[in-house]
C-alpha cells in the first residue's frame, strides 16, 4: 500500500538547510558536542570506540538511566529506538492489523494520522478546542472510540499548540481507552520545554495500558544522535523488540554513548533550564510581535515547546502563505494545514534571538505584503 507523502517533513527536507532562516524546528536550538563533553562525555573514549553494533535494544547503562525518570519502570519497561518517530512507527506496527482503527487527537503532528493505512487500519479524530484552552472535546471523543479501537494517540505537551493537559484530563484519556480495552499512547517528546521550568507528569504509572513515546530531539536540543525511546508494559516491550528486529535493527553505538550523558539526572536538569531560558526570552518577544498586528495575529500562549502556533486573519491558505514566505523571504515555518487545522502557522520560538528578530521581521512583511 502507498503511504501518502508526510507533508511537513518532505517540506523540511527539502528546504530547511536552504532557506535563510529557519523557524520550522520544533525543537530547542541544537547543543555541540563540546558540551556535551562539558558535561561528563568521555571524548578520549568516544574516539576510541569501535564502531560496531550496539545492544539493540539500547544499552542496559542507558536503559537503567531512563528508568529513573519514570517512576517504578524496570529496564524490561524500555526500549531504545531511532527517534521518538520510530517508537511511534513500532506502536503502530505492533498494535495495528486489518479493519483495526486509531484514535487521534488533532492538531498534532501528523505521523500517526498516516501511518494506520499501511496495515488497513482506520483514523478516526477528536479536537483540541482552541475556544476552551485546548481542552479535549470529550463529547467528540466518545463518539469516534469504539470496539475497533486499539489505541488513542495524544501528544503532550502538545505539538502544535504547546498546550499540556490537567491531570483529570490525563486521567479521562486513560478511562477512555481502558473503556474500549484499548491502548493510551502518549508522545512526550516535548516534557521538559516547558516555558515556567516544571516538568509536565507522564502519563506512565496511570494504567498497566499506557505506551510513552520520548526522545533527545526536542528539550534536549540533541535531534542529530536520532535517540528516542519506548516505556510500556514488559510484554508489549518484547513484541516492539521483535518488531525493530525487522526495522533498524538498532541505535547507533555512539548515539547511545551520547544519550547516556544526556539523560543523566543532573544534565537533564541543566538541559532544561537551557530550554526554559531560550523559550521565555524569546515567547515574550513573539507575544510583543503577534500585538503588533492590530488582530490581525492572535495565538494562546503555549506553556511548552519550542514553537508559538499563531492564527491569521486572511483567505490565504496556511501553505499558500507558507510558500510565498519562503520564495518571497527566504523564511521557512509550517503551515497549519500540515498539523492538521487551516488558519494558523507553527512559528519555531527555539532559536537564537537574532534568528528570531530577523525572521518576524520578514514574516510581518510578507503579511503587510498581502
Amino acid at each position: 500500500m502507498q503511504i501518502p507523502t508526510f507533508q511537513m517533513e518532505r517540506m523540511q527536507s527539502l528546504w530547511e538547510h536552504v532557506v535563510e532562516i529557519d523557524l520550522s524546528e520544533s525543537g530547542v536550538e541544537p547543543i555541540r558536542l563540546r558540551d556535551l563533553r562539558e558535561m561528563g562525555l568521555d571524548v578520549e573514549a568516544f574516539e576510541n570506540t569501535r564502531l560496531g553494533y550496539s545492544q539493540t535494544n539500547g544499552t542496559i547503562a542507558l536503559r537503567q538511566t531512563l528508568c529513573e525518570h519514570y517512576a517504578g519502570a524496570m529496564i524490561d519497561n524500555l526500549l531504545v529506538t531511532n527517534g521518538t518517530s520510530e517508537a511511534n512507527f513500532l506502536a503502530a506496527l505492533t498494535l495495528l492489523g486489518d479493519g483495526d482503527e486509531v484514535v487521534f487527537e488533532t492538531p498534532n503532528y501528523m505521523q500517526m494520522h498516516a501511518l494506520p493505512s499501511l496495515w488497513g487500519a482506520t483514523v478516526r479524530t477528536f479536537s483540541l478546542r482552541g475556544d476552551h484552552g485546548w481542552e479535549p472535546d470529550w463529547d467528540e471523543l466518545q463518539r469516534v472510540l469504539s470496539s475497533r479501537t486499539r489505541f488513542i494517540y495524544v501528544t503532550n505537551p502538545n505539538n502544535p499548540t504547546g498546550s499540556i493537559l490537567s491531570n483529570e484530563a490525563m486521567e479521562r484519556l486513560v478511562d477512555a481507552a481502558a473503556s474500549v480495552d484499548a491502548y493510551l499512547v502518549a508522545d512526550e517528546v516535548y516534557q521538559g520545554a516547558e516555558l515556567d521550568g516544571e516538568l509536565t507528569p507522564s502519563f506512565w504509572g496511570l494504567s498497566d495500558r499506557v505506551i510513552v513515546n520520548a526522545g533527545l530531539s526536542k528539550s534536549y536540543g540533541i535531534p542529530g544522535a536520532r535517540i528516542g525511546w519506548m516505556v510500556a508494559p514488559s510484554a508489549f516491550i518484547a513484541h516492539c523488540w521483535a518488531n525493530h528486529d525487522y526495522l533498524t535493527i538498532g541505535p547507533s553505538m555512539l548515539s547511545d554513548m551520547i544519550a547516556q550523558t544526556a539523560v543523566r539526572p543532573e544534565n537533564r536538569r541543566a538541559l532544561r533550564e537551557r530550554a526554559a531560558r531560550y523559550l521565555g526570552r524569546n515567547m515574550a518577544r513573539l507575544s510583543e510581535w503577534v500585538e503588533g498586528f492590530d488582530g490581525l495575529l492572535d495565538y494562546w500562549v503555549p506553556q511548552a515547546g519550542a514553537f508559538a502556533f499563531v492564527r491569521y486573519h486572511h483567505d490565504l491558505s496556511s501553505v499558500e502563505f507558507c510558500e510565498r514566505l519562503r520564495n518571497n523571504r527566504d523564511v521557512l515555518i509550517v503551515p497549519g494545514a500540515y498539523l492538521g487545522m487551516e488558519g494558523y502557522l507553527r512559528i519555531g520560538t527555539g532559536v537564537p534571538r537574532e534568528v528570531l528578530d530577523l525572521g518576524l521581521a520578514r514574516i510581518g512583511a510578507e503579511f503587510a505584503a498581502l
